[in-house]
């Protein structure tokens, strides 16, 4: 099965003839553990690894900054002032043209248990949307969903908010999605388990203790489901999947541009 198309081709295809991308290992070379890190990162999981590791580094940078201002329990729980510097969700600044934020507040945590919690569903439920749909429309879903969640929680409140959560319900999202669109029993069945997990999630953030931003699980859930409903799973069509991998680049591109917008505006901050 090509691992860009999810098309079945040949063991001795060396580029799948449908998407045109070149083949890789086979699935049973690709469970090497000796293939990536002596086994320490999964290819099934690369995807959703890198994204990770991105939460996980800014988080990091987050606390050391939080800790060379005062806060000796930045590990723990980090302080507004650090979030709304990494560029959170932040209405105010948003509105003045810092379009950014709703980009990068998906990539910022506000403490331990916080990035713990979002990381462990993540790590569960990336490379489950992942084998579905393909890691180009992967990519769309969860940058799509992550911005559009806090597009919608910037006209929804004032306060700020950040979290990989919002990206968390648009695979959720993505997954009944599928379920919507197959509808067989195992799309049934994966709808029923999806929709369950968002009534759970989303009643678990009318919790006040926890101050959680539903809002941008709301506006994450939808745009999941949109985006994972439009692009379907991968097919034959060599140009359909051309424009999925367009798109992911796109998604990339702007992802990457407002990480670079983040750190000129922190760099001219006194």
């Amino acid at each position: 099965m090509c691992p860009s198309c999810r098309a079945f081709i040949t063991s001795k295809d060396r580029t799948c003839p449908y998407c045109k991308e070149p083949v890789g290992p086979r699935a049973i070379d690709r469970r090497n553990p000796s293939d990536l890190l002596g086994g320490l990162v999964s290819h099934a999981r690369l995807t959703t690894t890198i994204f990770l590791m991105v939460n996980v580094a800014l988080y990091l940078g987050t606390v050391a900054f939080s800790m060379t201002k005062g806060n000796g329990s930045a590990l723990m729980n980090l302080d507004l002032g650090t979030l709304v510097r990494f560029s959170a969700k932040y209405p105010p600044y948003i509105l003045e043209g810092q379009w950014w934020r709703i980009v990068t507040a998906g990539f910022l945590h506000g403490g331990l248990v916080h990035i713990a919690m979002n990381m462990w569903v993540f790590m569960d439920l990336g490379p489950q949307v992942e084998e579905f749909y393909g890691t180009t429309r992967y990519v769309v879903i969860y940058l799509v969903s992550s911005a559009g969640g806090f597009l919608l929680s910037t006209f929804w409140s004032s306060a700020p908010s950040v979290g990989a959560s919002a990206a968390l319900f648009g695979l959720i999202g993505a997954m009944i999605a599928f379920g919507v669109k197959n509808r067989t029993s195992m799309g049934d069945a994966i709808r029923g388990m999806y929709i369950r997990w968002a009534i759970y999630g989303l009643l678990f953030g009318l919790l006040p203790y926890f101050h959680i931003d539903n809002a941008a699980h709301i506006g994450g859930l939808a745009g999941g489901f949109v985006v994972a409903y439009i692009c379907g799973t991968p097919g034959y069509s060599a140009a359909m999947e051309r424009v999925w991998q367009v798109a992911a680049g796109l998604a990339l591109g702007i992802t990457a541009l407002a990480f670079a917008q983040m750190f000129l505006w922190m760099t001219s901050q006194k």
